[in-house]
Order: C-alpha cells, then sequence, then structure tokens
C-alpha cells in the first residue's frame, strides 16, 4: 500500500503544480472574485485546501495543527501560497515515503475541527486526505473554466502514464 500511496503522493504534486500555473494566468479580480463555492473563490479553496493537509499531517505526525476555521486564510496571495503548497506536497511526499506497512495499517487516533474523537486506520485517512485534494482541485478546475482560463489536464491515469 505504500507505493500506491507514493503514487497519489506524487500526483497530488503534479496536479496541484498544474492548478497553480493555471492559477497565475487570472487576474487578481478573477482569482479572488466570490464564485459561490464551498470556500467562495478559487484562492479560499487553495487555502483551505492547504489547512486541511496542514491538519491531517499533523494528526498523521502526532502534532495537531491548530487553527480556528476550515476557511482560514493561510496566505493572502497567489505567490506564497503556491509555496506553502510547495513545501507541503515535499512533507507529505516524505511522510508517506517513511512510512512502513504495519504502520499503513495501524489506528489513527486523532480530534477533528469539531472536537470530536475518532479512531481509524492510518489507509482510510491517507485516502480520505487525496481524495479531499481531488475533490477541491475539480472545483477550482471549474471556476478556471468560468474564468475562460485554459484547464489543465489533471487525469491520474495521464500522470501515471507519463511517468
Amino acid at each position: 500500500m505504500r507505493e500506491l500511496y507514493l503514487d497519489f503522493a506524487a500526483y497530488n504534486g503534479w496536479a496541484n503544480a498544474q492548478l497553480y500555473a493555471a492559477c497565475h494566468q487570472l487576474s487578481p479580480d478573477q482569482y479572488y472574485r466570490d464564485r459561490r463555492a464551498f470556500f467562495s473563490s478559487i484562492h479560499g479553496t487553495l487555502n483551505h485546501l492547504l489547512l486541511t493537509d496542514r491538519a491531517w499531517l499533523g494528526r498523521f505526525v502526532g502534532k495537531p495543527y491548530a487553527f480556528a476555521s476550515l476557511r482560514a486564510e493561510l496566505y493572502a496571495n497567489l505567490d506564497a501560497l503556491q509555496q506553502a503548497r510547495q513545501l507541503e506536497d515535499q512533507r507529505l511526499t516524505e511522510y508517506v515515503a517513511a512510512l512502513k506497512a504495519e504502520t499503513i495499517q495501524a489506528q489513527l487516533a486523532y480530534v477533528n475541527s469539531s472536537g470530536q474523537r475518532f479512531q481509524q486506520p492510518l489507509w482510510q485517512c491517507l485516502s480520505h486526505l487525496f481524495n479531499h485534494q481531488t475533490h477541491h482541485r475539480g472545483q477550482v478546475h471549474q471556476m478556471l473554466s468560468e474564468a475562460g482560463v485554459p484547464t489543465p489536464v489533471s487525469d491520474l491515469a495521464v500522470f501515471l502514464r507519463s511517468r
């Protein structure tokens, strides 16, 4: 399973890089515009993804990441957000690369953002993290399309064939 999650981590970084490159084609108005998405704008959605990855990775390594809201703005501009995203993708890849098979199967106890306690296998939490990224990247993809920006191909199959 570690190899599967290594592929997902590599794909995640690749897809994020493509998405951010497309976002750089937007004007500031287009980037920050409230598009009535879950997290309002492209900027809000990208901030949410970084925040939740930090929260999950914090749970994985036993160092909870404190935040006030799932809508918190971590970085005010695209360049700073992209730099932080690249570092987080690297941290996630390094974390997955160091995992042992028994760790992936082990139970992870954590507290969610509402203060509820949960325990489930780490593999389920990793799967959620990568699926959550894909879900919200899809929303950003749609918002980019609405803004008239050529959208990147981000299919997992395309990534895997390109390796």
